[in-house]
């Protein structure tokens, strides 16, 4: 079986959580073979598959609301560094201020963030990315703010124990699992009953309508957005892509990451807006009443609590699409556990096989954040799926995410062992990068991945910070 077949075959999968006819597949170019990245797992044929099945969506709704077929191209090396886009964005040519960390430890000896060996021999992943992670580790270690610190106090503890003691005050750590010790977890076995996504209809309401005349597939399309890492933003960009109107907002008291939002705010307005502030909330829902898409990321119930879950939302607006991504799904005993791209694959046992195939201690993790941005632009396939499912038998719906289902998923694809092919050099993609002016400088990006025959894709807003648009409709 050849690569371009796994991606067809991929596609295929993902087709069939829609009603799309799987003719709209004989429209779908994908170029390419593995191994495109350094892996175990087949990241290339990943990337291609769930940027196929965005565009293909994308690509529907504009035959739905003008009749107009098109065509669909996806490379597969052009994937692979769109799953890498928060690494390629820099100002002027240079690093920016501040890029998205990579998963494994550095050699910052003040960086808390990073893979640990523990008393027993187990090894724990501690995510510290964001000064308030970082401070709850030291804090609850009470130890000083180096990588031996912290090395010495776990030093002491078991991997188990480490991982139970931080979790429970709510911090990101992970211990390592093997594939077979993930399999047989409570929470993994969750996640293995779970379908790749869920698109279910919450509530009656009648089909809205699109606005007339567009000239792209998603033009008119309102989103709100209440997302931090990595996913639901670049659901939300996928989305602006191909013209939705996105206002992303953004507790103004919440750490950022520059070079995430310089990368993820492409084609969208983001605002600073606050959910514990009743001015705030009241603003909120009067955006909602006029949505047709809300994305939040933020861990189960943390939103619903605040009155804004799918149900609230369905009463708010009848006919809106909610879409909701989490680390460890909705279901099984860590639903409500925070996590991100770099734990799920330590305790799915992804991280342990790459070091297995490097014949090292621990653990290396995948060559790009292949759960978050497979996740989103399932996600971004997901929102559509469910706007056009809205338009033609109308009712409210929900669709839910989770990281660790996309590394099921990614599992299933089938192994690859190619973790020592060579990576993609940056002298080689100068074809695939495009520059911007913002309010960051010029900006280098990387461009839209799908190529669509009628409908390109592109963003018609250049990067921002939040706070550079008020929260208002636009």
């Amino acid at each position: 079986m050849n690569n371009e077949t796994d991606s067809q075959l991929a596609l295929e999968k993902i087709r069939t959580f829609s009603s799309m006819d799987d003719s709209l597949l004989e429209r779908v170019r994908l170029t390419g073979l593995e191994p495109v990245l350094p892996s175990v797992y087949k990241t290339g044929v990943a990337a291609q598959s769930t940027i196929a099945a965005s565009a293909l969506a994308a690509s529907e709704m504009w035959r739905f609301r003008t009749g107009k077929t098109q065509d669909v191209s996806v490379d597969m090396k052009h994937a692979a560094i769109g799953f890498r886009s928060e690494r390629y964005t820099e100002i002027n040519g240079g690093d920016t201020p501040k890029t998205f960390a990579s998963s494994g430890a550095g050699d910052n000896p003040s960086e808390v963030h990073g893979f640990y060996k523990c008393g027993d021999g187990g090894w724990l992943q501690i995510h510290a990315n964001y000064p308030a992670h970082k401070q709850g580790v030291l804090e609850a270690f009470n130890c000083e703010s180096t990588k031996k610190a912290v090395q010495d106090t776990l030093s002491k503890m078991t991997a188990s124990e480490a991982e139970t003691y931080l979790t429970e005050r709510a911090l990101p750590a992970a211990m390592m699992r093997t594939l077979h010790e993930w399999s047989a977890h409570p929470q993994g076995m969750a996640v293995s009953r779970l379908p790749l996504i869920e698109i279910e209809k919450i509530g009656e309401a009648d089909p809205l309508n699109f606005s007339d005349n567009p000239q792209r597939p998603l033009e008119g399309v309102k989103v709100l957005e209440l997302t931090k890492v990595l996913a639901g933003p670049l659901m939300g960009r996928t989305l602006a892509e191909h013209g939705a109107n996105v206002l992303w907002l953004n507790d103004p008291h919440l750490d950022v990451i520059d070079g995430l939002v310089m990368d993820m705010s492409k084609g969208k307005y983001p605002a600073h807006l606050d959910l514990n502030n009743e001015v705030d909330k009241d603003t909120f829902t009067r955006l909602a009443r006029s949505a047709d898409v809300f994305i939040q990321g933020y861990r189960p119930g943390s939103i619903a609590s605040k009155g804004f879950s799918p149900h609230d939302m369905a009463e708010i607006h009848p006919g809106i699409v909610c879409v909701e991504i989490s680390a460890f799904s909705h279901e099984g005993p860590w639903s409500n556990r925070r996590g991100f791209d770099s734990i799920v694959q330590t305790v799915s046992g992804i991280g342990r096989e790459g070091g297995i195939a490097k014949n090292q201690e621990g653990m290396v993790h995948l060559p790009c954040q292949a759960l978050d941005h497979g996740t989103g632009y399932l996600g971004a396939f997901g929102a559509m799926v469910a706007l056009l499912k809205q338009r033609r038998e109308g009712g409210s719906w929900r669709v839910r995410l989770s990281l660790a289902q996309t590394a099921h998923w990614l599992k299933s694809l089938g192994r690859m062992n190619e973790i020592t092919s060579p990576d993609i050099e940056r002298s080689d993609i100068s074809e695939y990068l495009g520059e911007v002016e913002s309010s960051y400088g010029k900006i280098t990006f990387t461009k839209p991945v799908a190529q669509l025959s009628e409908t390109p894709g592109f963003w018609a807003l250049s990067p921002s910070p939040f706070g550079s648009y008020e929260p208002m409709w636009h």
